[in-house]
């Protein structure tokens, strides 16, 4: 379903994620090697590929310059041209893959690709061409294991003392109260990955979070990932069990260099041991052992991530809209539910209010 149309110096053909050659990803990848940014699976041609197989709107705009490829522009198209971010709602970092140098129009590059409007919640910084677009600047934290775990800890120690302590003493004693602990970091587990979700689809109605694991194409997005073998871009799951009974899992994405943390979550049955964090150091000691250099905890603000966290990333939300139907379609659609969010979001108080709103709620409901 080729097709071609031109940006001021520039070919443009639109694709199918599973057209895309061999040496179209050969070509993505080495130009996100040149552009210095971290080598973010979300950014790799591998979960593009992936997203294609559950979502039919998926597309890749391929920019080529006298023949060969100088950009890539992942995106979904869905009706009246209302366009967004590969993976929107499980993406953590977003974007167009450019040779350094390319310079582009973001509402030109919309209209070559066919779409009114592009969203994004989680736009990687340095993005030139969509930045301009932002409605919000949100803080991504990453903890840094380049230099390997004991390194880490030590950090960790003088950073938060009792923090490490704390975690470690818990995990005693869930193995004195429950059972021998033991950790899985790379396990093709499915009864455990089936548990992972259930406990993640309760954390989102408990919350008021649209469940995930509700929509299929997420689930089957999930088992392909899970099933890939590509080191550029694969599932990674990790168990904490104790007394063989898993306590706490991960889902995560990675590539050599980058794990992303997905999909946490733990047996509410014991979260007095705190098993995610257990099973969060757990994991940043494999991790670094496997070659991670960085683990990126995603945006949004939690505790335990201002713990762990070693520095901030900077990624964007917002919408690139064009003066036609379908980009008023989308302002009306989305701009007043995200100024609502980012209201509640910048009022600490009302925001905790809203949350344990929300957790009586499930509980009354038997959540």
């Amino acid at each position: 379903m080729t097709q071609e149309a031109e940006l001021p110096g520039k070919r443009v053909l639109v694709l199918r994620p599973d057209e895309l050659s061999p040496n179209d990803q050969k070509m993505w990848r080495e130009i996100r090697t040149e552009s210095g940014a971290p080598a973010n699976p979300f950014l790799d041609p591998g979960f593009t590929v992936a997203v294609g197989r559950v979502r039919p709107g998926a597309r890749v705009a391929v920019l080529q310059d006298n023949g060969s490829p100088v950009g890539f522009f992942p995106y979904e198209a869905g009706m009246l041209g209302r366009g967004r971010a590969i993976g929107l709602g499980v993406s953590d970092s977003q974007g167009a893959v450019l040779r350094p140098g390319i310079r582009l129009d973001a509402r030109r590059l919309l209209r070559v690709c066919g779409l009114s409007s592009w969203e994004f919640d989680n736009l990687e910084a340095g993005q030139g061409t969509f930045v301009p677009h932002a409605a919000e600047e949100l803080a991504s934290p990453v903890v840094d294991i380049g230099r390997g775990f004991e390194a880490y800890a030590e950090r960790l120690r003088a950073k938060s003392p009792g923090f490490l302590r704390q975690t470690l003493a818990k995990e005693r004693k869930l193995a004195r109260q429950v059972g021998t602990v033991r950790f899985a970091y790379d396990t093709a587990d499915p009864g455990a990955l089936r548990t992972l979700m259930r406990w993640k689809s309760a954390q989102y109605r408990r919350t008021g979070r649209r469940d995930r694991f509700a929509q299929e194409w997420i689930t089957r997005l999930v088992g392909l990932l899970g099933a890939s073998e590509d080191a550029e871009c694969r599932g990674v799951l990790s168990v904490l069990y104790a007394g063989d009974r898993p306590v706490a899992a991960h889902f995560g994405l990675r590539s050599r260099s980058v794990l992303s943390w997905w999909f946490p979550a733990y047996d509410r049955a014991y979260g007095k041991y705190s098993p995610g964090l257990v099973l969060q150091l757990r994991m940043l000691e494999a991790a670094a052992a496997d070659g991670v250099e960085t683990v990126d905890l995603g945006s949004g603000s939690a505790r335990y991530k201002n713990s762990l966290k070693t520095r901030d990333l900077r990624v964007y939300e917002g919408a690139v809209i064009r003066p036609v139907p379908g980009g008023a379609a989308h302002w009306l659609g989305r701009e007043p539910a995200r100024a609502a969010r980012r209201f509640v979001r910048d009022r600490p108080r009302l925001a905790g209010a809203a949350a344990r709103t929300l957790e009586e709620l499930s509980r009354l409901r038997g959540g």
